[in-house]
């Protein structure tokens, strides 16, 4: 006859083994034969019944507690044999593991985890059968239900709050079924001490104080519950009360600390029945805090403090709190350290900022490791109090030398910069509280690093970061949905015959369909690295644009100007993907000039040097903008392959009230000339400004003064009267009377802008030739006039 009665209910226990197992994936009751007399899984094949009758005949001989076994999909199944008092099989515990997991574990530590569970099983099948239809109270009598229900409540009923996350709770609950006095968690290596007492009792917990260093070594030694019932079980230290101890053991198995139970000494001793039931509660109690706790720093996981910092801050809402604010620490140059040191050094470093951190928390304050090399605190307190913690505890990383971390070089200093903002209405999101704060940090960094900041809204540098952080969003939104248009300002020649060229211009459409000028996104777009998307956006616009006119394009009429960042002259295949659209798209490479900012080419010296290098052979010219600004443009120029200057409009704006600014000027145009390259002046503002450079010698202006960015359309307009400009100059006699040829109102404000008056002509070949005569500004009647000469 079966001991497995028919109508067994055993879903209790799959929910204790999902708890303590997470990745298994269901429990499957067996009968000796194969029979399934119940199961959590929607079915069971005959290749586990198959597995199940093979693995009952074995233990039929055997000792051992079960065994691992693999079904034809290569899925473990771990079995557990049940057996009577007398040692009879009387049924088979299968556990199924998630298919494919990569992370498979022994069946020695899948049988350690869920001990006591099958005991509790054994006995309660052991019970119902001895019961006869009164299997309840049979139970009752033994304790079995009332352990079976702490387990269940431990397991599913737990909730994160304020004080505990769900620690707490566990012990409050494992005091009052255990009947103790009072119950305490120590796990040293989180930093981790709690106390759970029974109510309404004078509870005196000093003998923990005394004793705990003995219960860890206990710990050690046996990695099970240890009942300590008589005064001198531990030896060396008389107990005044009853201990039951239980180890704690971290991730990699190892004792990291213990769950104590204390009873007076006129209390019941601890039975080896608590003793199991102990060892599973410290079980899930590990559980609980490696999912709430970094095992590196010892502090609260991101999760773990975003649950209690919702909590806490729900409690300053309903005025259980005064104030809140929120502290954003980021450690500086991690990825240096780890490169030049070793991540071991990166990790103590980590390990010991978590233990200042924990050091200098004051009671009610969270502190979390939330990423990589960055940390958050929660503090209860006002912002002034709270800059003072953050600078005290940024005194303390930087007294962290490289003897302290384990490093060879034992010079180098660590530092962290740190971002404070106090949270004025904690009924937001945490997210965006503790934005503020992280913006104040990176103001910090930016700031040069190992230092504090405030946030405050007024603050240029700080909101141009949190316009960013918002802005972040919106432009990779655009990216993706090609909500970007391109526009082109004129870069006229000074005087001469010379090609025009148009700097192609971005703009961005947002989601109600207004223009968003690059002033609003592009600090975004470089500070969270979408320049690469965004460049990679303009070239294959602007070649997707211009290919239906390459025959127009054939005698390089007029140039187009794309810039480069920084960021995608560090990408691999950047030009191999310029010259891949530009090859496919049939316009001559000649027609595009890449403009990158000194900065940024010096910045990436040896890559940006190959691939200018490659663009230039491949026939596309070269700009350098914001030239003499940087600390070393002379000394960088003669290695840098170029064919153009765009003098930084710094020089240009103050050209006519400032000397310096015109020696600088007319130095740079003086050095381009001799290098045979040809030099643009920004920020032409005024004709007044228009003049000056052109009578010092600059080839190009391009500017306010000369004309406003326009619709890159209106530019691909006008290609066929560049188009027969370019061909005039190369002696070709053309009709230009033919409204192909028609000049656009706005290419006259444009001609008339670099200093081309048509003067309203009919005649088109006039108009012709005044366009290709131009003016030389330098000789003009205007110049002279405006110098008073």
């Amino acid at each position: 006859m079966s001991l497995l009665a028919k109508d067994c209910d055993f879903s209790p226990y799959a929910q204790l083994v999902a708890a303590l197992l997470p990745r298994a994936t269901g429990i499957t009751v067996f009968e000796p034969d194969g029979e399934v007399r119940w199961t959590s899984e929607d079915s069971v094949g005959p290749t586990k019944r198959k597995l199940a009758v093979t693995a009952a005949a074995a233990a039929q001989d055997s000792t051992e507690a079960g065994e691992r076994v693999l079904t034809r999909q290569r899925d473990p199944l771990y079995l557990f044999w049940l057996r009577a008092e007398s040692g009879t099989l009387i049924g088979i515990f299968s556990v199924s593991w998630r298919s494919g997991e990569s992370e498979q574990r022994t069946f020695a530590y899948v049988h350690a985890m869920l001990k006591p569970v099958l005991e509790c099983l054994r006995r309660e099948v052991v019970l119902r059968a001895r019961s006869s239809g009164a299997p309840s109270a049979a139970i009752e009598q033994d304790g079995g239900d009332a352990d079976l229900r702490v387990l269940l409540t431990t397991s599913e009923t737990l909730r994160p709050d304020a004080a505990n996350d769900g620690i707490g709770s566990l012990l409050q609950i494992v005091n009052t079924h255990m009947q103790c006095d009072f119950t305490a968690l120590v796990v040293p290596e989180r930093n981790l001490v709690m106390v759970a007492k029974a109510e309404g009792r004078a509870v005196d917990t000093s003998v923990l104080a005394k004793i705990h260093r003995q219960l860890l070594s206990l710990a050690q030694v046996r990695n099970k519950a240890w009942r300590l019932n008589a005064a001198d079980s531990l030896p060396g230290v008389p107990l005044p009360c009853r201990v039951l101890s239980s180890p704690i053991a971290n991730p990699a198995g190892r004792p990291a600390g213990v769950l104590a139970l204390f009873r007076s000494r006129t209390a019941p001793e601890f039975r080896r029945r608590d003793a199991m039931l102990a060892d599973l509660l410290a079980r899930r109690a590990a559980s609980i805090i490696d999912s709430s706790y970094d095992a590196l720093s010892g502090l609260l996981t991101r999760r773990a403090f975003e649950q209690r910092a919702r909590v806490l801050l729900d409690q300053h809402v309903a005025g259980r709190s005064a104030q809140w604010t929120g502290l954003y620490i980021d450690t500086d140059r991690m990825h240096v350290i780890n490169d030049n040191y070793g991540m071991h050094v990166g990790d103590k470093l980590l390990s010991r900022l978590g233990e200042l951190i924990r050091s200098r928390l004051t009671p009610g304050s969270l502190a979390a490791r939330i990423s990589g090399d960055r940390f958050a605190i929660l503090l209860p307190t006002a912002g002034a109090d709270a800059t003072s913690f953050a600078e005290a505890l940024r005194a303390g990383v930087a007294g962290l030398i490289g003897a302290h971390l384990g490093a060879t070089d034992t010079s180098f200093s660590a530092s962290v910069s740190i971002g404070v903002a106090a949270i004025n209405d904690p009924r937001v999101d945490l997210s965006h509280a503790m934005a503020a704060a992280e913006t104040a940090c990176k103001a910090a960094k930016d700031r040069g690093r190992n230092r504090v900041e405030l946030y405050q809204a007024n603050d240029v540098s700080i909101m141009r970061r949190h316009e960013d952080v918002n802005i972040a969003p919106a432009l990779r939104a655009a990216i993706s949905e090609n909500r970007l248009r391109l526009d082109a300002q004129l870069i006229a020649p000074m005087f001469g015959a010379r090609t025009p060229h148009f700097e192609l211009l971005l703009r961005m459409i947002d989601e109600h369909g207004e223009t968003v000028g690059p002033d609003r996104f592009m600090s975004a777009a470089v500070r969270y690295q979408l320049m690469p998307a965004v460049d990679r956006w303009v070239i294959q616009e602007a070649v997707r644009l211009l290919a239906p006119h390459a025959a127009l394009l054939a005698d390089r009429p007029v140039v187009f100007t794309i810039n480069v960042s920084g960021q995608s002259l560090g990408e691999d295949g950047f030009a191999d993907l310029v010259i891949g659209h530009i090859r496919g798209s049939g316009i001559p490479p000649q027609v595009f000039c890449f403009e990158l900012t000194e900065s940024a080419a010096i910045a990436n010296l040896a890559r940006a040097e190959v691939i200018m290098k490659r663009l230039r052979d491949f026939g596309c010219t070269i700009a350098l903008d914001d030239f003499g600004t940087g600390l070393s443009s002379l000394a960088y120029l003669r290695a840098l392959p170029v064919d153009m200057l765009k003098i930084d409009g710094s020089f240009v704006r103050d050209v006519l009230k400032d000397p310096r600014a015109e020696s600088m000027v007319q130095a740079i145009a003086q050095l381009a000339r001799s290098m045979n390259l040809v030099t643009v002046a920004e920020y032409v503002e005024t004709d007044e400004i228009r003049l000056r450079v052109a009578h010092l010698g600059v080839d190009y202006g391009q500017g306010f003064g000369i004309a406003r960015p326009a619709p890159f359309a209106d530019a691909i307009r006008d290609l066929p009267t560049y188009a027969s400009v370019a061909r005039h100059r190369q002696g070709e006699e053309i009709d230009l009377g033919s409204d192909d040829h028609t000049i656009s109102a706005e290419l006259q404000q444009q001609l008339l802008a670099a200093g081309i008056d048509l003067g309203g002509e009919d005649d088109t070949q006039i108009r012709m030739e005044k366009i290709l005569a131009g003016y030389d500004h330098s000789e003009s009647t205007l110049y002279q006039r405006k110098l008073g000469s």
